[in-house]
């Protein structure tokens, strides 16, 4: 998304109140190869409804974390938290700075960022 896709991503990093962003496309994008693939693959349950099932994984785990958790565009999961969330969190919300020079996957953090959470525990 920070690649070649940055065209779609890019308005993400802009705070506004806009509710919809062009951003929200990537849940079509994942969404269109992984219908078919679970619908033609689950009477064998072979290799298409497993690879239909991981995207579907990998968009849901998306939304969840990244626009439910993180940016609380449904405030459902508000006062969820544990170390691992915060650290991933903190990183996320770093990386929309508009200085920010880094760029983390989903869910990967360096350790640097745990060794603060968790030592000053």
């Amino acid at each position: 998304m920070h690649g070649f896709l940055w065209i779609l991503h890019k308005d993400h990093h802009i705070r506004d109140p806009r509710k919809a962003e062009w951003n929200d496309l990537f849940a079509f994008i994942f969404a269109l190869p992984s219908y078919p693939l679970i619908f033609f693959g689950f009477e064998s349950f072979g290799f298409r409804f497993w690879m239909g099932s991981g995207i579907l994984c990998y968009g849901t785990a998306c939304f969840l974390f990244h626009d439910v958790y993180i940016h609380l565009q449904i405030k459902i999961l508000k006062k969820f938290s544990n170390k691992y969330l915060r650290v991933n969190v903190k990183t996320h919300l770093e990386q929309h700075n508009s200085f920010a020079q880094f760029n983390y996957g989903f869910l990967i953090t360096p350790t640097k960022y745990y060794g603060e959470e968790f030592i000053s525990a």
